[in-house]
């Protein structure tokens, strides 16, 4: 099964961009633990990160088309991003959206994410390790669907 996973703005500054926050785990570690984590499960991940919106949207269109399932951090795009939303809506297999921090012990503007609506799932506050468990469950309802 085909599985992207996408990263939005900042996401490739992992490990030096708000530790205390998004803890020491670099991008390239994040990179290696999603596909590690696919291989262990069956899955062919792809793993992606931009800052540009334009480029998040050509990939969701494309796994949208694939019928893939879409692991997804949005960034700061969650919060405001109707085209990203809008995207996501248009997805055929599962999307898991994922945050590192938990959004709603932060500040007032991150408590609401507008890619959630359309989300199979949410997942955020429990560091990388959220992907983790995204791609498990991904994997799970992939099997439980036959």
């Amino acid at each position: 099964m085909k599985v992207y996973v996408l990263n939005g703005p900042n996401l490739g500054r992992l490990g030096t961009r708000q530790v205390d926050v998004y803890g020491v785990t670099s991008y390239a570690d994040l990179v290696e633990l999603c596909r590690d984590t696919g291989r262990e499960l069956g899955l062919d991940v792809e793993v992606r990160q931009t800052d540009a919106e334009h480029e998040m949207l050509g990939w969701l269109h494309a796994a949208a088309d694939e019928q893939a399932a879409v692991v997804l951090n949005p960034g700061a795009w969650s919060h405001y991003s109707y085209a990203v939303r809008d995207a996501c809506a248009m997805l055929r297999g599962p999307l898991v959206e994922v945050h590192i921090s938990n959004i709603h012990a932060r500040e007032q503007f991150r408590h609401h994410s507008v890619v959630s609506a359309v989300a199979t799932g949410v997942i955020c506050g429990l560091g990388v390790d959220g992907y983790r468990l995204a791609l498990t469950h991904v994997a799970w309802s992939a099997a439980a669907s036959g």
